[in-house]
């Protein structure tokens, strides 16, 4: 006796439409561009039609936004995973960092997260974007090392957090041009080291 297959929720198959959406709007934006990429060619990649878009995204924008807030979140994953609570501050700061780098390695990361984003969607919804994702997890890692009397009291924890996001961000730039990536994880070990009372 065949059994049928179990029906999906209504939760289910959105889900599983705004997902083909968005990866399919990934692939073309890191191909074409924002700028070159029509929403008929989205759809047409997804395999779904407008009205589908239309439902779940406000426009070609607001699609855009998901596909950076998703690289966005993938990237804190990656960074929380090698960054363990059983790592010392400058374990967890540095592994973190390196995290970080191999995590904007995919291909096409870089230029949505560090180039097309902030032209696209500003710097304030960019900076709202990443203070959820990367610099959330740098500010956890600080914030960590300040309370084990790694990190000097007169340092506010978020100024530092941002300041070290942007030399992470130009290191994946960097990177991403042809740089030698071990000369970038080697510099900013010694900035974060740099920055701590002590090898904590």
């Amino acid at each position: 006796m065949r059994l049928k297959p179990a029906r999906r929720s209504n939760r289910e198959r959105t889900e599983t439409t705004r997902a083909e959406l968005i990866a399919a709007a990934r692939r073309l934006f890191v191909e074409k561009g924002f700028g070159e990429t029509a929403t008929p060619d989205i759809v047409a990649a997804a395999g779904l039609t407008r009205g589908a878009l239309y439902h779940h995204f406000a426009d070609k924008q607001a699609l855009f936004r998901a596909v950076v807030e998703t690289e966005a979140e993938a990237v804190a994953q990656e960074i929380d995973q090698a960054s363990p609570p059983s790592l010392t501050p400058r374990e967890a700061l540095v592994q973190g960092g390196q995290a970080f780098l191999a995590a904007m390695a995919k291909p096409g990361r870089t230029r949505l997260l560090l180039l097309d984003g902030p032209a696209v969607l500003g710097r304030i919804a960019m900076d709202e974007i990443d203070g959820r994702h990367a610099v959330r997890t740098l500010r956890e890692g600080l914030t960590f090392a300040a309370k084990a009397g790694a990190l000097p009291k007169t340092v506010a924890v978020n100024a530092l957090a941002h300041l070290l996001s942007s030399a992470f961000d130009r290191a994946a730039l960097a990177i991403e041009a042809g740089a030698d990536p071990e000369d970038y994880k080697a510099a900013l070990a010694a900035i974060i080291d740099g920055v701590l009372i002590r090898a904590a």
